[in-house]
């Protein structure tokens, strides 16, 4: 019997061999995309990406998104290829490439940039009446900093450091969702945001307390914040975006980028952005939140100042944006 079945199998592999049938298709390669916490716009993108048809149905490859604290912790994820795609503020990309970034001076060298998400403005928000007007009148309060890890956390370290009062402020690392729940328990005094607005989390926080939003701008200009990180760019949080704060609120931003470790295959990398750069693409991501309206192909390669992933820099020479 053993014997026969041996032969059986053999004659079926010979079979499919004479008709020149293919042998069985391996599994589709899995991509992990790193996101970020829980009520953040790094975490959209991933699951955005993840869910849109063409990309979860394709037959050559699958996309997991995965939560992360954020952007550096993203930087190093996708530069050990613990992930293979992430988002990033392009500032952690600048600064790990060439090691500067704060106490690690590792270079983090294949995290190559595919496309320009959004810009992500830095907002810090206050109560209403606290007399808090500056970053220096944060001395001696209770700050939610941001995850550890997160590009929130590590961009509140390098403006508070900047202005001297990262250590004389009684910092509380955390998401923003958990921030917003402390700031209205009265467990905070403030809480910092490096996010697209209008984020989720200050819009929960307005519905407990009327909120202040802080001009930080003043701060960045008055201690030459700018000339240090040229990377940062000024923008306004415009009236009428939160409850109560009808006035428009100077700030700065940093972009926000699609990255890729530099081993994942150039086809990939092409085929992703040329699925999601599309007018259906674009409109499932603008579907997942407004934030994404920036997204186009005319914007593609902002804010990008560090080397390009082959497969996007293929890409993005094709639609003449390079």
């Amino acid at each position: 019997m053993k014997i026969r079945r041996l032969f059986i199998k053999s004659g079926i592999a010979a079979l499919v061999f004479s008709l020149g049938l293919s042998a069985p298709v391996s599994a589709a390669k899995r991509y992990v995309f790193s996101g970020g916490p829980a009520g953040g716009t790094f975490q959209v993108v991933a699951n955005a990406v993840q869910v849109y048809g063409p990309v979860k149905n394709n037959k050559a490859y699958k996309v997991k998104a995965q939560s992360s604290a954020g952007s550096v912790e993203n930087l190093r994820k996708v530069n050990k290829g613990r992930a293979h795609f992430g988002v990033v503020y392009s500032g952690h990309v600048y600064l790990g490439r060439e090691g500067r970034l704060k106490n690690d001076k590792n270079k983090y060298e294949d995290v190559l940039a595919l496309s320009y998400l959004y810009g992500a403005p830095a907002q810090l928000v206050v109560r209403k009446g606290s007399g808090i007007k500056s970053i220096k009148d944060l001395e001696g309060k209770k700050v939610g900093v941001g995850n550890a890890g997160s590009g929130a956390f590590a961009n509140c370290e390098l403006f508070f450091s900047h202005l001297g009062v990262w250590d004389k402020v009684e910092r509380n690392a955390m998401g923003y969702n958990d921030a917003a729940s402390a700031f209205g328990n009265n467990q905070l005094d403030a809480f910092w945001l490096f996010t697209a607005f209008p984020s989720g989390a200050v819009i929960m926080a307005a519905q407990t307390n009327d909120i202040d939003l802080i001009d930080l701008r003043a701060d960045a200009n008055s201690s030459g914040f700018f000339k240090r990180y040229p990377y940062f760019s000024e923008l306004s949080v415009p009236a009428g975006t939160y409850k109560g704060v009808d006035y428009e609120t100077p700030s700065f931003q940093d972009s926000s980028l699609w990255v890729a470790n530099a081993k994942v295959p150039e086809d990939v990398v092409y085929d992703m952005l040329s699925k999601v750069y599309t007018d259906e693409g674009l409109a499932h991501m603008r579907s997942q939140k407004k934030t994404f309206k920036e997204m186009s192909i005319s914007t593609g390669v902002n804010g990008i100042v560090t080397p390009m992933h082959p497969g996007a820099e293929k890409f993005w020479k094709d639609k003449g944006m390079l």
